[in-house]
């Protein structure tokens, strides 16, 4: 399995809101603060994979 990219497009509470930039898929999802790098931000692009992210 491969890494794919993404970019924070929302932050609400304590959940971001991510779209996968490597595909088509037009739909966000949302994933827990707590399981992104610390200085995550709306627009931060990152790669991840498996629940595990670090910022590009």
């Amino acid at each position: 399995m491969e890494p794919h990219e993404y970019v924070v497009q929302d932050i609400r509470g304590e959940y971001a809101f991510l779209m996968q930039t490597d595909t088509d898929n037009a739909e966000p999802f949302q994933v827990a603060l707590a399981l992104l790098p610390p200085e995550t931000d709306i627009g931060t692009r990152l790669s991840g994979m498996m629940g595990m992210f670090e910022i590009v």
